[in-house]
């Protein structure tokens, strides 16, 4: 039986009681609308509507997360790089330090894995990734191409013109992680000379092996160009980017061709670099070849991967590259 002393509550009282009472175990968040369906908030704890969160993109059904580990691992860094911005899931895999740790150990094979981990401890806070951003490295996965210019005075005609010539050639070079490098000096464009810049490039494609070495951001490279008379070409390289990790700029600090003796060199093969490598500026070991400080064709590098070759910019002419900046 009912007491009559029972308080009576209208019913749109009671149903603003219990929505008050939900508001306590439910947190609003009105920036999920945002999201649409693609979000799923999290059901209340104890509710009979919790349903068990599945994941909308096809490919995380289909694939396992074992299968994915495999792709990514087979992937550049540049491509995990693009890989990352796909969804948050690929994300937080591809940030594993397994795959930045090969990744560095293969830049910076030359230091040895030892002083790799010292200088990952000491400088990058044991992150690979933080060290793969930070510590400046030659990209081996395209061409470094410097454009060079020059005014050559041609012939007058009737003396009523001077005509001149715009030249325009480039320098290009490719850098192996091993620490070998090829050089080619051509007034080609950057789709032609990329077919050549190999290991079997013959003699008739004027590419030339050289080796070089890699101290914080400097490189110090050699080039032995054989003939009756052997010249060496020594260059000074200072690595740059235009963002964090980039890598893509070289500035050309110094050139200087010299001459070398017979009895230094034993072939094209071998490390040039360590014969001339305590040499001084102006050190010649051939008369007949003077060291010479060239002063000219400096520009810097711009590096250009091999999946952008045949749209590179430097392929256009000369008259239409105008807005082209080395720097």
């Amino acid at each position: 039986m009912a007491s009559d002393f029972a308080l009576k509550v209208p019913p749109e009282l009671e149903a603003e009681s219990r929505l008050r009472t939900v508001q306590y175990f439910v947190t609003h968040r009105p920036w999920l609308d945002l999201y649409g369906v693609h979000v799923r908030p999290v059901a209340p704890f104890g509710s009979a509507s919790s349903k068990p969160f599945v994941d909308p993109a096809l490919i995380h059904r289909c694939l396992p997360d074992e299968l994915l580990s495999e792709v990514f691992a087979r992937m550049t860094p540049y491509t995990l790089g693009r890989a990352a911005c796909v969804c948050r899931k690929w994300r937080y895999t591809i940030r594993n330090p397994v795959f930045w740790r090969s990744a560095c150990l293969k830049a910076w094979q030359l230091s040895g894995v030892v002083e790799n981990y010292k200088i990952l401890q000491s400088r990058y806070e044991s992150s690979w990734r933080k060290m793969w951003l930070l510590r400046p490295r030659v990209r081996t996965d395209g061409l470094y191409v410097s454009r060079n210019t020059y005014i050559r005075a041609g012939i007058a005609e009737w003396k009523v013109t001077n005509p001149v010539h715009v030249v325009c050639y480039f320098r290009y070079i490719r850098f192996f992680p091993s620490g070998k490098f090829l050089y080619k000096n051509s007034s080609q464009k950057v789709k032609d000379v990329v077919k050549c810049m190999n290991s079997r490039a013959s003699k008739a494609d004027c590419v030339f092996s050289g080796h070089y070495t890699l101290s914080d951001d400097k490189i110090e490279a050699a080039v032995l160009y054989p003939g009756m008379r052997p010249t060496v070409w020594r260059i000074r390289l200072r690595l740059r980017g235009t963002t964090a990790g980039a890598n893509n700029r070289m500035d050309l600090l110094s050139l200087v061709t010299s001459g070398v003796s017979d009895n230094e060199v034993n072939g094209p093969d071998e490390d040039i670099l360590g014969v001339v490598e305590g040499w001084e500026e102006d050190e010649t070991h051939n008369p007949d070849v003077p060291a010479v400080s060239h002063k000219r064709g400096l520009k810097a590098f711009v590096f250009v991967p091999f999946e952008e070759v045949e749209t590179s910019d430097l392929n256009l002419p000369v008259d239409k590259m105008d807005y082209y900046v080395a720097g």
